[in-house]
């Protein structure tokens, strides 16, 4: 199968702009040619995951495209690295380790990028509209475009999708074609709860990440959400146990309104049957300790926390009144971080033990003071990630669980 360029492409291909647009074009092409994609699209935005210091390879890569001339041609967002620019002190690291992982951070606002840091782009001004093309890296942010805003993305790994922002170009395959968004594998939740706690999203999308692999899940029954980060907690999930990009959840999400239009006009090649049962049980495995356990940190806000879930959270702080103990770690946006301080919301708020934690997230740097008790999240994610990326034991509970866990030093949580 042949790979139709335009003429822009030819000319970055061959050299004509600058030589950073070539080797981007280059590699676009051999991943084209690789996916069998028979031409390429224009993007109107790209987030970036290689931010994140893996060794000396990230940071060549990036700093031959800045040596090359090379500038992203579209507005370019940036995940999250592996240092804290706004609270340095909170970052345990040695210094060969600290020198790179800055200079990678630096190293794409110098091709253009935006300086968001964020795990969350759609919670900032960059956030696309229903239908634009962008090329998008980091599991929940594709999920959460794909299926909540309604944008169009494939899961773009470190390196590709800065490829796509340099040429503002994509291959034209997968999730970015019509044909290809149709659902593929049926859930049907049965016995909920009409007004359900986030935890029940959060196993939805553990459940349907695991059974669905690489195939695009459509759920029935899920009662209407309270917000979109109960949306957000739910892909993030499915694309932590699974390789979800696209969800559809009939009656909630722009391509689903109906059963027959999740599956453009054809039946499911599977359906599974989600019980109450079943949503317990995965809860129940993101935890490795019983109630009643010595706590010794809370994390929240993985994916980063909104400002609608910080509004939650401080009236919650001073309901309950932790006391500094047990420290609560608030992985967030900067662009949130500075909302909030600009409407003096987190005056007085360290009495609480809140820490608030930017431009990374507490399971990727070391941030914690402690690592030898147990940490309580209410985020699928961290609990699924942590254990394995930083040692720690985890408890699983709702936001409120956690901040009453945090006064009362050890694991509570409510009935399931």
């Amino acid at each position: 199968m042949s790979l139709e360029l335009n003429a822009g492409d030819q000319s970055m291909l061959q050299g004509e702009q600058d030589h950073a647009a070539a080797a981007a074009m280059k590699i676009l092409v051999a991943v084209s040619k690789a996916v069998g994609a028979r031409k390429l699209l224009d993007i109107s935005g790209a987030h970036i995951d290689g931010c994140l210091y893996h060794g000396q390879a990230s940071l060549d890569f990036v700093e031959r495209l800045i040596e090359g001339g090379g500038r992203v041609r579209v507005p370019t967002t940036l995940n999250v690295g592996s240092f804290d620019l706004i609270h340095p002190g909170l970052v345990k690291m040695p210094a060969a380790e600290e020198v790179p992982a800055r200079r990678l951070m630096k190293a794409h606002l110098e091709l253009g990028c935006q300086a968001t840091f964020t795990c969350a782009p759609y919670q900032t001004r960059f956030r696309p509209g229903f239908g634009e093309q962008i090329a998008w890296g980091e599991s929940n942010a594709i999920v959460f475009a794909n299926s909540v805003i309604g944008a169009r993305t494939n899961r773009y790994g470190d390196f590709i999708d800065l490829c796509c922002a340099i040429t503002g170009r994509a291959p034209a395959w997968g999730l970015h074609l019509s044909e290809n968004r149709r659902g593929q594998v049926l859930f049907e939740l049965v016995g909920s709860d009409p007004e359900p706690s986030d935890s029940l999203f959060v196993a939805v999308g553990l459940i349907i990440g695991q059974a669905s692999s690489d195939r695009i899940p459509v759920i029935s029954g899920l009662p209407r959400p309270r917000d979109e980060d109960q949306l957000k907690a739910l892909g993030a999930a499915a694309a932590t146990t699974g390789a979800v990009a696209l969800f559809h959840a009939v009656g909630i999400t722009p391509e689903a309104n109906t059963l027959e239009e999740a599956f453009h006009g054809m039946g499911p090649e599977e359906t599974v049957r989600i019980t109450r049962a079943d949503l317990d049980d995965a809860l129940a495995r993101l935890s490795s300790v019983a109630d009643g356990a010595p706590l010794a940190a809370v994390s929240l806000g993985t994916p980063h926390f909104s400002y609608e879930e910080w509004m939650r959270l401080l009236p919650l702080l001073r309901e309950i009144a932790p006391g500094r103990g047990v420290p609560i770690y608030v992985n967030t946006g900067r662009a949130t971080l500075a909302r909030l301080q600009d409407e003096g919301a987190l005056v007085g708020m360290e009495a609480f033990g809140l820490v608030p934690v930017a431009d990374t997230c507490t399971y990727v740097t070391a941030i914690l003071e402690r690592l030898d008790g147990v940490v309580m999240t209410n985020s699928g994610k961290w609990a699924h990630y942590a254990p394995g990326n930083i040692g720690v034991s985890v408890a699983f509970g709702d936001m409120e669980d956690c901040v009453r866990s945090a006064a009362a030093g050890r694991v509570v949580r409510a009935a399931p």
